[in-house]
């Protein structure tokens, strides 16, 4: 009897734990929307205050966030991946299959990729041919598809400056990783007519895959690993979001590309080649279930936050158009899922 009493108390106990550690908004994902989650947190734990606690907010890359988001439903998984592209099909049916059937997508606002380097350094002036001749893996050089011979950058073009080739770019767990392949390598491929032609493994292999010889370095970590190594390396470029560029500039500058100054004008236009939706996914069963979870998604997108004039704005995002933003609050106050 005292033994059955004992197991129920630990029960009891441990049921009241997972309860109690999941009074707050659990949220993980991409290092771009990160800045912009993290405002959001503070400002709904102050505007809520003695209702509902500051969400928890985490990185770990658009792929690790969805991965985790994935994982099922309930109070032992989190809430919402923030993501900086859209979910793709393989990660919609895995969450499917772990349980997570009914997902809301939400977007923010928009972000630019930028290339960076050191605030005192020479001016790049690039296009996306070009950085898919420093980058890539395999280029074609005479008609024929061959390792990267390109060891500077005069090298892939007479205009550009007389400097080692050395790139900073997110690893495969980042979703700017994604977006760099698809508008960068994929897009600067297509730009040469052999290239372009190839099919199969061979053209994954000259348009999708970036050099690994150590001209090209993988940053697992966020934007501030990537501006340290620029910072340290001098004669780097850095691959990173517009917005952690504006909260930086003192330190770096921006290459324009195709022509084009990446701003938040022509990021918002679609102007600049290199820009895209930000995103956060949140669990429909976890709506009513995890306090403050459907106050966490309205507040997200109150003009105080994603307004022209809110405090994400301020921070570096560039805001939806007026009818854009509105047709998301409809879409999220009305739990509408998304399907594939």
């Amino acid at each position: 009897m005292k033994k059955t009493l004992a197991l129920a108390v630990l029960a009891l106990a441990a049921t009241a734990g997972v309860a109690q550690a999941r009074d707050q908004i659990q949220v993980a994902g991409s290092s771009t929307v990160l800045p912009f989650a993290n405002v959001v947190a503070e400002a709904f734990g102050q505007a809520f205050s003695g209702k509902f606690k500051a969400p928890i907010v985490e990185s770990g890359g658009t792929g690790g966030g969805l991965k985790s988001f994935c994982t099922g439903v309930g109070e032992t998984t989190i809430d919402i991946a923030n993501a900086s592209r859209a979910i793709n099909k393989a990660e919609f049916e895995s969450c499917v299959k772990a349980g997570v059937k009914d997902i809301i997508q939400v977007k923010i606002g928009y972000d630019g990729i930028v290339f960076a380097s050191i605030a005192s350094g020479p001016k790049f002036t690039l296009t996306t041919a070009q950085l898919w001749k420093a980058i890539a893996a395999k280029v074609v050089v005479d008609g024929k598809v061959v390792d990267n011979p390109y060891k500077s950058w005069k090298e892939v073009d007479a205009s550009l400056p007389d400097q080692a080739i050395l790139t900073f770019v997110p690893a495969e767990n980042h979703g700017t990783r994604e977006v760099f392949v698809e508008k960068v390598l994929t897009g600067g491929c297509n730009a040469d007519a052999t290239a372009k032609a190839l099919t199969g493994d061979e053209k994954k292999a000259v348009c999708a895959t970036v050099r690994k010889d150590g001209l090209s370095v993988d940053i697992a970590g966020d934007y501030t690993e990537t501006l340290a190594r620029i910072q340290s390396s001098q004669n780097a470029v850095g691959v990173f979001g517009l917005s952690f560029y504006e909260e930086n500039k003192d330190k770096v500058q921006v290459a324009t590309v195709n022509g084009i100054v990446p701003t938040a004008e022509t990021v918002a236009s679609g102007e600049y080649p290199v820009s895209r939706p930000l995103f956060f996914y949140v669990k429909k069963a976890h709506l009513g279930s995890i306090p403050g979870l459907k106050e966490y998604v309205t507040f997200f997108l109150s003009d105080q936050m994603v307004g022209d004039e809110g405090a994400l704005v301020e921070k570096g995002l560039i805001p939806m158009p007026a009818n854009e933003l509105k047709d998301q609050r409809n879409a999220a106050n009305a739990g509408t899922t998304l399907s594939m």
